[in-house]
């Protein structure tokens, strides 16, 4: 059974920074993308971004390019997202996502292992 649990969510005012961590259990996913993505209420979930097993490839949503960075720790089995630059429109809970491939895929379907979220409030 894989296990995901963010931490690090909270309100911050615009302009300010938060940094996200998933801490993954159960399953060696060191070999698989991550993703992180976020849903506000009553929007579809949206992915925000990627990054292959390795860490060397990530991909981005326009949406938050230049602002967030994804990053990972396989050692300690846990995926980051540094987010600067925020705005109330990033107002969402944030999950994080194991994918079943091992690229830094943009597919909602490739990913099949998800955390429980993580509120993130930006006030104005």
């Amino acid at each position: 059974q894989v296990q995901l649990v963010e931490s690090g969510g909270g309100l911050v005012q615009a302009g300010g920074s938060l940094s996200l961590s998933c801490v993954t259990s159960g399953r060696t996913l060191s070999r698989y993308a991550m993703g992180w993505f976020r849903q506000a209420p009553g929007k579809e979930r949206e992915l925000l971004a990627t990054i292959n097993w390795s860490g060397a490839s990530t991909n981005y949503a326009d949406s938050v390019k230049g602002r967030f960075t994804i990053s990972r720790d396989n050692a300690k089995n846990t995926v980051y997202l540094q987010m600067n630059s925020l705005k109330p429109e990033d107002t969402a809970v944030y999950y994080c996502a194991a994918g079943r491939v091992d690229y830094a895929t943009i597919r909602l379907e490739n990913y099949n292992s998800w955390g429980q979220g993580t509120q993130v409030t930006v006030s104005s």
